[in-house]
This record gives C-alpha cells, structure tokens and sequence, in this order.
C-alpha cells in the first residue's frame, strides 16, 4: 500500500488520475493551511475524497490512494482516529495500513486494539503490520496472531513473525492450547498454527 503517486496514476484511467490530481492537491493545501493556522480539528475538502476514494478510482485502488491522501494531508493521530472511528470498514483499513507512515510511538494502539476485537479479516490483517510489530506488547500480539489463526487470516500478514515468536514459550503453550481445543471440539487445527509453532522452537 506504499504505491507512490507515480507508481499508481499509469494502473488509473484518465477520470481517476483527473479525480486523485484534484484530491491530492486538496489534501496538500490542507497541511499548508493546517500547519498555519496551527489547527487540524474542521473538516477538510480531502476528507470528503478520502471517503469517495473506492468510487472515483476503484476498490482494487482505493487503499493505495486513501493512505496517499492521508501522507499528502500530512494526517496527524486526531486526525486519523477521527477518520477511522467515523470510516467504514474500507476507510478504516486504510487507516491502519498508513499507521506506520504517519504515526512514530505507540499513540495509535487503541486504533490497532480495536480491530483486533472485530472479526473483519481485512481489519485484523491490516492491524498485524508494521505499526503492530513495532509498538505491540508480547501480550497483546500473540493475542493478535492467535485473532488471526481463529479469523483465517494468513499468518503470513503477521509483520516480523519469525523473531518475534522464535522462542517465545508463552506463545508456544498457547498455540498447544489452542490446537487442544479445536481438536476436542472436533475442528480442524489451522495449518498456520504448526508453522507458528515450529517458529517458536517447539515440535509441532
């Protein structure tokens, strides 16, 4: 979702690079004026493209130009909580994809620690990136990859898995404990769970 605006314009065709030159033109006059009047809280014209995004330029696209708006806007925490807790599930994945772009400390957990709660596979696995690798405690990350084995989500989207869990032994029983319950239940354990598992140093 890190597409450059140069990268993305030749995959748009003339009406959406019209669309995202207008938008991302408001977005950057909005940081200008933002940073000189030294305030973010009313709502800016590029907030209301940030929503259309999907529509003038295509869902396959939309993340890519919604996390372009918010760099060029210059988006800082209260803006991006604001935008998320009001967005729809597309507009908050979003969010979390631009967290590691526009956030440097741990202000934009609760934003992470709430889609963790949902059982949106999109939002869980937009939530387990980069932002999360970084800021995450042990505790509330192997709860995030144990959210991601029981939502089916790849583990693959799990940013900096294999040192994280490499001989993580609290994660390891967990898994175990897991794995026990689905088997008794009589469902099938996630194939990801060995691999996890055989990450964290024990036998699967």
């Amino acid at each position: 979702m890190a597409l450059t605006r140069e990268a993305l314009l030749p995959q748009l065709d003339a009406p959406a690079r019209s669309w995202l030159h207008d938008a991302l033109a408001e977005a950057s006059a909005s940081a200008s004026a933002s940073t000189e009047r030294g305030d973010n809280v009313s709502l800016a014209p590029w907030e209301l493209r940030f929503a259309a995004a999907g529509r003038h330029c295509g869902q396959d696209h939309a993340d890519a130009v919604r996390t372009l708006l918010l760099q060029e806007a210059r988006a800082d925490l209260a803006t991006l909580t604001r935008l998320y807790h009001q967005g729809t599930a597309a507009e908050r994945r979003a969010v979390l994809l631009a967290l590691p772009h526009r956030v440097t400390g741990p202000g934009a957990l609760p934003l992470v620690e709430d889609a963790l709660r949902t059982n949106d596979t999109r939002l869980v696995a937009a939530a387990v990136g980069p932002y999360a690798a970084a800021h995450l405690g042990p505790h509330a990350w192997r709860h995030a990859v144990l959210k991601c084995l029981f939502t089916g989500v790849p583990t693959a989207a799990v940013e900096s898995l294999e040192p994280r869990a490499h001989e993580d032994a609290e994660l390891a029983r967990m898994l175990a404990d897991f794995a026990a319950e689905r088997t008794a239940a009589g469902r099938p354990v996630p194939a990801d769970l060995h691999h996890v598992l055989n990450l964290t140093g024990e036998e699967s």
